[in-house]
């Protein structure tokens, strides 16, 4: 058990905490929230040993293991797989006995060391170390790629997998989803359903701590407030209390009728599809806990557009993708055959690497399209969030400057009122951004793309570096855009909440994706268990072999060939009728795109075009009908793959 006891604790002459009392039981999985500053890494440094109590006491076994994520990947000459298995420190004691005994002839050492190997599941720790890096996001030829060849975000994905390595008590994670795509965030939530231990998580995706916590410590005035359940029901709990608050009724009265009108006004056009039904349950959650945010440091609105052209843009046949050094093509995502029209909101699926952000790109225009054809709606007003959108903004410039360079001829008082109101006030509004943290440069970010009322929203994430408070006040005002969004995010609450269609980017295709997050929750966890299997198998295979030399490989190999054999029979005829399926679904979708941008067009519906038109509705008609059978079979012949494999 963790006891903390009449706790208090100062950094300089800022009391953090003032006598908090709370315990944690073995086992159970805690939510560290709170606004920046109020202490949620000064916890952890006390929980470390880094720190210790002014006041008060701190009790927890001794005996205990702790593994936390290491914050700098030193430039060790190793394997990511190596590195991955130094999380393992009782195993690499046991490994650096048998050296020793090893080198000194000593036999009967020797013999008990790696006996303690055996007990310490040492055969299967390079797949267990090899089923995490994977799970995490890296290739298989990744797992043998030096610590050193690997970027800060992938180094970060290194330091998370070597703690989960460490056979720990106690873990600790501080934002361990800064650095992951979905498909990573959702295998990570599965291996710690697993975990054993206690846990406590600094996180600001909401959707991670409701999937893993069943305990939520709110730090707030100096105090540490357990409660149980995860992050929603405590939302649910506080939002009670501070309904109670008389001082804050109005604002809450505000808040929550504003978003009864939307959700009002959303029901009533909410298709059956499951997208929408998903976004319309968020929507309702948002109203039930919108007194939890009262005391939000800001809330904000986006402008209503000028103009709403439909269809707002047109892909035919577009190839996205980039030139090499050399001039020659390296396409990412091709033959998109896409009509975006007015009010869409699709949310963009798919593993890092697949192309979504190289798709965003495309449809922005910084990235031009290696072939296809792009057409913009007239009126078209885009508004574009980059992952690396702060590395734009000049950090010897104010807010106010940044905004006075997109409206030189408005007054400073107005642009003043509108920075006040994302909380760049005073003397913030003039001060160089240099020292600004990564939430408020992403706040000033999302200013400047509001400002100019863009009716279309390409967002590619765009909580990285938000807390809390401000992803509930961008959920808020994206659930009331009136215009139309593309999103691309890991935060699978902004999804649901704001998106009514999913789209999904995987093997150089764009094709919609017909479920909400949980079904492609289940599809991720399918492969991801099919993958554990096999890894398990080949673990199962690294024991026998280290414990019994004289185990038959050949044998193995010849059954586990005939296997595959068989298998890929049995594969191959379903194989062959999904390709069919997904040739067929292109060119209908290729033509699908013609045949909507021809029927929005106003000019379509001149006297002279009305046979055209006609025939354009019918075979619109036709080809919807089509794709929905197609879509249908795809997904059986899918089903049928995935028994048989």
């Amino acid at each position: 058990m963790i006891r903390f006891n009449q706790f208090s604790l100062a950094r300089g002459t800022k009391p953090l905490f003032e006598q908090t009392t709370f315990t944690l039981n073995p086992g159970e999985k805690a939510g560290l929230v709170g606004a920046n500053g109020a202490g949620k890494s000064t916890l952890f440094s006390v929980l470390l040993g880094e720190l210790h109590a002014d006041g008060g006491d701190v009790s927890m076994p001794p005996s205990w293991q702790i593994a936390h994520v290491a914050q700098e990947t030193p430039a060790v000459d190793k394997t990511a797989l190596e590195y991955t298995l130094d999380g393992d420190a009782a195993l690499r004691a046991i490994e650096a006995r048998i050296a020793s005994a090893s080198a000194a002839h000593d036999g009967a050492a020797e013999a008990e060391a790696h006996a303690s190997f055996a007990d310490a599941d040492g055969y299967t720790a390079p797949a267990r170390a090899e089923a995490l890096l994977l799970g995490l996001g890296f290739t298989l030829d990744q797992t043998r790629a030096s610590v050193g060849s690997f970027s800060g975000g992938w180094r970060m994905r290194l330091n998370l997998a070597q703690a989960l390595m460490c056979r720990s008590d106690l873990l600790l994670l501080d934002e361990p989803t800064n650095h992951l795509d979905l498909d990573a965030i959702v295998w990570l939530e599965d291996w710690l359903h697993r975990y054993p231990g206690t846990l406590v998580v600094i996180s600001h995706d909401r959707e991670f701590l409701d999937s893993v916590c069943n305990v939520t410590l709110h730090l707030e005035n100096q105090q540490i407030k357990r409660y149980g359940g995860n992050y929603s029901q405590f939302e649910v709990l506080r939002a009670q209390q501070l309904a109670l608050q008389q001082s804050a009724y109005e604002k809450q009265r505000k808040t929550i009728e504003h978003l009864q009108s939307f959700v009002d006004r959303f029901k009533a056009q909410a298709t059956k599809a499951r997208q929408a039904q998903s976004r319309m349950k968020a929507l309702e959650k948002m109203e039930l806990i919108a007194p939890a945010h009262i005391a939000s440091p800001f809330t904000f609105e986006f402008r209503t557009p000028d103009s709403a052209p439909n269809p707002m843009m047109v892909m035919e046949d577009v190839r996205c993708g980039y030139h090499a050094e050399d001039g020659s093509e390296i396409p990412i995502v091709d033959r998109v055959a896409l009509s975006i029209q007015n009010g869409q909101r699709i949310g963009l699926l798919g593993a890092n690497g697949q192309g979504k952000s190289t798709l965003i790109k495309t449809l922005a225009g910084t990235l031009e399209a290696l072939g296809g054809h792009v057409r913009q709606g007239k009126g078209l007003q885009i508004g574009y969030f980059a992952q690396h959108q702060l590395e734009t903004l000049r950090p010897d410039d104010s807010p106010l400057q940044h905004l006075a360079r997109l409206a030189p001829d408005t007054r400073e008082q107005e642009l003043r009122d509108f920075l006040g109101s994302f909380n760049f006030s005073g003397d913030m509004a003039t001060a160089a951004i240099a020292p600004f943290s990564g939430g408020e440069k992403a706040r000033l970010a999302l200013a400047l793309i509001i400002w100019q009322k863009p009716n279309l929203l390409l967002l590619d994430e765009p909580t990285n570096h938000l807390d809390l408070e401000t992803r509930h006040a961008l959920t808020m005002a994206l659930a009331q855009f009136e215009g139309t969004l593309i999103l691309v995010s890991h935060d699978r609450h902004l999804l649901r909440a704001t998106t009514d269609q999913f789209m999904l980017v995987a093997k150089h295709k764009l094709q919609p994706f017909d479920g909400d997050l949980d079904d492609y929750r289940d599809w991720l966890l399918q492969h991801a268990a099919e993958q554990r299997a096999a890894l398990k198998a080949d673990a199962s295979a690294a024991s026998a072999n280290g414990a019994d030399a004289s185990v038959n490989r050949k044998e193995q190999r010849r059954l586990e060939a005939e296997t595959r054999q068989k298998l890929a029979h049995l594969k191959k005829p379903l194989q062959n009728r999904i390709a069919k399926i997904e040739k067929e679904m292109d060119a209908l979708n290729g033509e699908k795109a013609t045949l909507d941008a021809f029927v929005a067009d106003p000019a379509s519906y001149a006297a002279e075009q009305k046979t055209k038109l006609t025939e354009a509705i019918r075979r619109q008609a036709d080809v919807n009908a089509r794709l929905e059978t197609l879509e249908a079979d795809w997904l059986e012949a899918h089903e049928e793959l995935e028994q048989i494999g």
